[in-house]
């Protein structure tokens, strides 16, 4: 017994455990918050509606948050057409109808989101350099110079719609857009918003006085709806129309006052609510219809400028539908909805060079901020806002006297709405790896070239609409100049381009890929049904790759 138990071997040596890993601070600090698809905060979403009364003011609202863009434009570009007062007024009629029409399509058979399609800036570059062009030619009046401009506009409007066209109905769109990720998505949503911070403060501070008391109200008015409990939902939901009105009323007694009557011919145009002779100029009843300044003109020169423009126009309305997408309660919308809707915006643009509109659509930023302001996503309420639309187009007077609030009120608003935007495309970094460094790199460039890039260009660029790209061939100058001037565009360059060849293989699960991959197809998430699909059954006779 005792030699078997000598000749014994011992137990082999076990491992060590494995230490612990290091206690989670996130307890100890406070909660934490998962991802969340849909924001919850939302008090209708895309396809719950508010009552009728309630509609039709959100969308009077929505009205008169999309006017800024087109009245600002409008006051950009006639007059160096050669345009008067009622030229002006003319072309406000008609970018409003436009807005009107696309915006149905868009919210009936396009991306079915609560977005408003309205005027683009992205088309001041290659309108400019027709203008510019022209601008040596004979005329026997100034008004033949703005009619010969506008059939120049409308002949490059033409042509280049087609590249939305084909881009959308091609599905190149959608095979661009299933290269993004979270990552990608993060930068263009969020310049969306900020790369257009000089139609914010830059604009209120051509005239503080009217400007800042508008911003101000507007920020009290989310410390004033927790006061009680019955005036949270009217100063959530109709607390900008209390604001315009105010501040409105404000710049109208100054104006009766004489507080303008020794300021620069810039500040009264800025400030006084008389300045814009819209109300005098504009036509009691005018409809809108093809071809009222004439036959296009067609010119290949002209056109290519034009192209770069709708390219780019693409380019942002992809960054404002994420935006809105989040915003109405969807879920994201899947590349075949984009590339549909692109398309509808291509046809768009080519109702508007037959009608004679003075630059092409896109969807609006700040009425998508509207809807995170409001907290009402619905899809109902952006589609009676275009009876608005249609209706001040066709009556003139009525819609000049809407048009004539000063542009430092709409500045004003723009600080929130684009700041709204901005922050909705931040919060898509939650489906990421926020601790990847890979990520922060990618984020960080895109973010600020998405922004630098752009304002080198625009601060290089003349009166002539001229930028800083100049080569022998004029219509690849404008091409580069426009590209080059977008920040969504830029953006969307640089964040596709690193975050598809920079150790793009070994960080799928950091780029979030597991998580966006089911949106882009028909069937890889349950909801795009719910939130996407066409009404009427149109789906029945259209082909699957459209649906």
């Amino acid at each position: 017994m005792v030699e078997t138990a000598n000749n014994q071997q011992p137990p082999p040596p076990q491992a060590a455990a494995p230490p612990p890993p290091p206690p989670s601070l996130a307890v100890s600090r406070g909660p934490t918050w998962t991802p969340a698809e849909q924001l919850q905060q939302l008090q209708y979403c895309i396809h719950s509606n508010p009552s009728w009364p309630q509609t039709a003011f959100l969308a009077f609202q929505h009205y008169i948050v999309m006017l800024g863009t087109i009245v600002l434009i409008a006051s950009n570009l006639v007059p160096r057409m050669g345009g008067d007062h009622g030229d002006k007024a003319r072309v406000i009629q008609t970018l409003l109808f436009m807005a009107g029409v696309n915006t149905l399509i868009q919210t009936f058979i396009g991306t079915r989101l609560p977005t408003v399609m309205s005027a683009s800036v992205a088309f001041t570059l290659p309108v400019l350099s027709i203008i510019k062009d022209l601008s040596d030619e004979n005329f026997a009046d100034e008004h033949d110079r703005f009619t010969h401009t506008m059939r120049t506009i409308q002949g490059s409007l033409i042509v280049s719609s087609f590249v939305n066209i084909i881009l959308g109905f091609s599905f190149a769109w959608a095979n661009l857009i299933c290269l993004f990720t979270p990552i990608v998505i993060v930068p263009v949503a969020c310049v969306v918003g900020l790369g257009l911070f000089m139609r914010g403060f830059p604009l209120l501070a051509n005239c503080v006085e009217i400007g800042l008391p508008m911003l101000i109200i507007l920020v009290i008015c989310q410390y004033l709806k927790h006061l009680h409990p019955r005036s949270r939902p009217i100063l959530e939901r109709f607390g900008l129309l209390f604001c315009v009105g105010i501040v409105w009323a404000f710049a109208a007694i100054l104006t009766v006052a004489g507080a303008y009557n020794n300021v620069g011919e810039q500040t009264k145009m800025s400030c006084r609510t008389d300045r814009s002779y819209l109300i005098s100029s504009a036509p009691w009843v005018r409809v809108p219809y093809p071809f009222q300044w004439g036959a296009p003109i067609f010119r290949a020169s002209h056109v290519f400028g034009m192209m770069g423009a709708a390219l780019v126009s693409s380019a942002e309305s992809t960054g404002t539908y994420f935006a809105a997408a989040r915003l109405a309660g969807a879920t994201h919308p899947p590349a075949h909805v984009l590339t549909r809707s692109i398309g509808l915006q291509g046809v768009g643009m080519l109702l508007e060079g037959i009608f004679g509109a003075a630059v092409g659509n896109t969807a609006s930023v700040e009425n998508v901020g509207l809807l995170g302001l409001t907290h009402i996503g619905s899809r109902r309420v952006v589609q009676i806002s275009t009876a608005f639309m249609i209706f001040f187009s066709i009556f003139g007077k009525f819609g000049a006297l809407f048009a004539s609030i000063p542009l430092p009120i709409f500045a004003a608003i723009y600080c929130v709405l684009f700041g709204i935007v901005a922050a909705i495309g931040i919060s898509f970094i939650q489906f990421s790896n926020n601790n990847s460094m890979r990520n922060h790199y990618i984020l960080g460039l895109s973010l600020f070239l998405g922004i630098s890039i752009p304002q080198y260009f625009v601060s290089n660029t003349t009166m002539e609409g001229h930028g800083p790209v100049k080569t022998d061939g004029g219509w690849f100058n404008d091409i580069l100049n426009t590209i080059f001037s977008s920040p969504p565009t830029v953006a969307m360059i640089i964040g596709t381009l690193l975050d598809n060849t920079l150790d793009a293989r070994h960080t799928i699960n950091d780029r979030g890929i597991p998580w966006w991959k089911p949106f882009q197809h028909h069937k890889g998430d349950v909801r795009t049904e719910e939130f996407y699909s066409l009404p009427l059954r149109i789906n029945e006779w259209l082909p699957s790759r459209y649906l």
